[in-house]
């Protein structure tokens, strides 16, 4: 696993752990990565029952993507692709682990946290925790694949408002939406959450997983085309994304660490 992402088995129960706490767990491509090798090789596991992802230090979930390091990793049209590649094979495997899958969100989860939360079957949070997409501060955009997830679950609407706003929610409007299924007070929502992962893995196995597939493949929708596809990746050769990543590292925004 990458230095960022950590994975700990106490069979029946996984946790896949976000570990950059400084930097409010954000990850790079290499960390992408490792969330799709970490899920890749629960979902081969038969002592597995459920799967709890979490981030490390108490402040942030996530807040996605590692901006510093897109100069290196992200910057060419090839670069791009590559990098929107690993960030869509990482959801897919979360999305198409055969556990059941449960975020527990403490504090900030925007970005690709917010992704990577949405792709989870469930998602639990603290009174304070924040959730948003303000990559409209960065000029760049959502690929598809990063959007379905959210679209599934939310409907058209409040993703728009989140993107478009660029404005970070409470969890009292994040439940509201449906983007949380329950909110703990603070200090609770670990012990809450790991909680209902304990009941989850309590149930019997394969109708857990029957139901997870059933439930997703009554989402499914016809492929994109790869012209549509490559629209998404077009912001990063703008004006705007420059000009939006310049302005971050100048500000360096406590409530944006990442994408």
């Amino acid at each position: 696993m990458s230095g960022r992402v950590h994975v700990e088995v106490d069979a029946p129960i996984a946790t896949v752990r976000l570990d950059a706490p400084e930097r409010h767990n954000v990850l790079d491509l290499e960390g992408w990565h490792a969330v799709g090798e970490a899920f890749q090789g629960l979902a081969e596991r038969e002592d597995v029952r459920c799967v709890a992802v979490r981030g490390t230090g108490g402040r942030a979930f996530s807040a996605g993507s590692d901006i510093r390091a897109f100069d290196e990793q992200r910057s060419t049209p090839e670069d791009v692709r590559t990098y929107s590649l690993a960030i869509a094979r990482a959801m897919h495997a979360v999305r198409s682990c055969p556990h059941p899958t449960v975020a527990i969100v403490e504090g900030l989860c925007v970005g690709g946290g917010l992704e990577i939360a949405a792709c989870c079957d469930l998602r639990v949070c603290e009174e304070s925790s924040r959730f948003g997409a303000p990559i409209n501060r960065l000029g760049l955009t959502m690929s598809h694949d990063e959007l379905e997830p959210l679209v599934q679950l939310l409907g058209p609407g409040p993703v728009l408002e989140l993107l478009l706003s660029g404005e970070l929610i409470n969890a009292e409007r994040a439940s509201a939406v449906g983007l949380v299924n329950r909110v703990h007070p603070d200090g609770t929502v670990v012990e809450n959450g790991y909680g209902l992962v304990a009941r989850i893995a309590a149930g019997a196995p394969l109708v857990n997983r029957w139901h997870k597939k059933f439930v997703r493949r009554l989402l499914e929708r016809h492929p994109l085309t790869e012209e549509e596809r490559n629209e998404a990746h077009e912001a990063f050769e703008t004006a705007d994304y420059r000009e939006g990543r310049t302005a971050f590292l100048e500000k360096r925004d406590p409530d944006f660490e990442g994408s």
